[in-house]
């Protein structure tokens, strides 16, 4: 099945968040689904770190490595 992922979602996988319900976390990590981002969530995540409203580990630029690829 594929899935496309909206920006919280992916930045409470990638964190390791409560606030993303099991169901959810075991769908992405389902190696026989397919986990898709918007380039617009990423460009979000740019925006917001650039302006300093989000934190993330290492650069902005970086942050397609934290990607579920399959």
């Amino acid at each position: 099945m594929r899935y496309l992922i909206d920006t919280h979602v992916f930045l409470w996988f990638v964190s390791n968040a409560k606030e993303l319900s099991q169901a959810a976390r075991t769908l992405i990590e389902d190696g026989q689904n397919e986990i898709f981002i918007s380039i617009a969530s990423l460009w979000e995540i740019s925006i917001k770190t650039a302006l300093g409203k989000l934190t993330i580990n290492g650069k902005h630029e970086t942050v397609i490595d934290d990607l579920p690829l399959t």
